[in-house]
């Protein structure tokens, strides 16, 4: 690990804590920004993220794709997890903490409103980031586009009966604009372009090459986008801060525990750590465009749920990081021998 990766947690902190400062100086350059969507989906920061996942995509050779079903173990785990216990473990979360033991320090007017955002975080897996964090603990890049793929196909029929039903409303609107143009922005087209620049690239013997030196071009495109995200929210953060710090708990509380749900299992089962790594990334992650586009679709741009879910986009960069640091700090507990008795993965 280089000298910039091995100090990125503090190239974070520092890039929140700029990103806040700028907001709150800059609003309008930041309004500006956020300002240049296409169904609720932010394009400068659709750009940063191709630049993050291009050079994982490039890793991924189709030819190979099929040796995705010896991992069935850890397809099963992401899921049950994705699907059978993330939005009702965040519903749980979130009634606990925001309706019950945090109630006397909110809005009483807002509090069922925070609560349905976070099930609306919760019930959409994540889609483009899942590459870089699935690069950065050295994830088995098939499962990982396998996964996210499989997962875009299930969000469809899913998400809203999975929130109907959490929500306790007789059916949901979908943005479907927002997720169509999300899959094709952060899936279909970065496959597309990595694969035609694989090929070239491989032809012309510089795959290598290429590779090393798009990934500080990657990290950086990462903190560059952690500096927009909160730069677009900076003077919201400074505004109310305890209510942004309440919400952000369960979210908190649910990504290490779906994680840990996630890599404990795959452990269990005798899933290589390849696989593993990105299961529990991909099991804890969510999919905030379309979590934002849903809860101001249902409930308005300044309602609770849209800050409840723009919370979820705060902390997603910096919870998922510790949950890398944490897949690769036990890489040797999980791989020893004698802890568990393994089987093929």
């Amino acid at each position: 690990m280089g000298l910039f990766e091995r100090y990125l947690t503090l190239w974070v902190a520092l890039c929140i804590g700029a990103g806040i400062i700028l907001g709150y100086l800059m609003p309008g350059f930041f309004s500006l920004v956020a300002g240049a969507e296409l169904a609720k989906v932010n394009l400068p920061v659709a750009i940063l993220i191709w630049a993050m996942i291009v050079p994982m995509l490039l890793k991924i050779d189709f030819a190979a794709l099929g040796g995705v079903r010896a991992h069935w173990r850890g397809v099963g785990v992401t899921l049950l997890v994705n699907w059978a216990v993330k939005p009702f473990s965040m519903a749980l979360l979130g009634t606990l903490f925001l309706g019950t033991l945090f109630a006397p320090l909110l809005d009483p007017s807002q509090i069922s409103s925070y609560i349905a955002g976070l099930i609306l975080l919760a019930a959409a897996p994540c889609t483009a980031m899942v590459f870089v964090w699935s690069n950065l603990v050295d994830g088995e890049p098939h499962f990982t586009l396998s996964q996210v793929a499989l997962n875009d196909l299930i969000m469809v029929v899913a998400f809203a009966p999975i929130v109907a039903l959490l929500l306790g409303v007789a059916s949901i609107t979908i943005p479907w604009e927002t997720l169509l143009l999300s899959v094709v922005l952060y899936i279909v087209i970065p496959v597309v372009v990595a694969q035609v620049l694989r090929r070239w690239l491989l032809q012309s013997g510089g795959l290598d090459r290429a590779l090393a030196a798009m990934r500080p071009l990657s990290l950086g495109a990462l903190l560059l986008t952690l500096v927009l995200l909160f730069g677009f929210q900076g003077r919201e953060i400074i505004a109310q801060p305890l209510t942004i710090a309440l919400i952000a708990v369960p979210i908190l509380i649910q990504v290490y525990l779906n994680a840990g749900i996630a890599y404990l299992l795959s452990r269990r089962l005798g899933v290589a750590w390849c696989v593993a790594g990105p299961a529990a990334l991909i099991g804890a992650s969510n999919f905030f465009e379309l979590a934002v586009a849903a809860a101001i679709s249902l409930f308005g741009l300044n309602s609770g749920a849209a800050l409840a879910t723009v919370v979820g986009v705060l902390v997603e960069v910096p919870v998922m990081l510790s949950v890398v640091r944490i897949v690769r700090a036990s890489k040797g507990w999980y791989e020893a021998k004698d802890a568990v008795t393994r089987t093929a993965p």
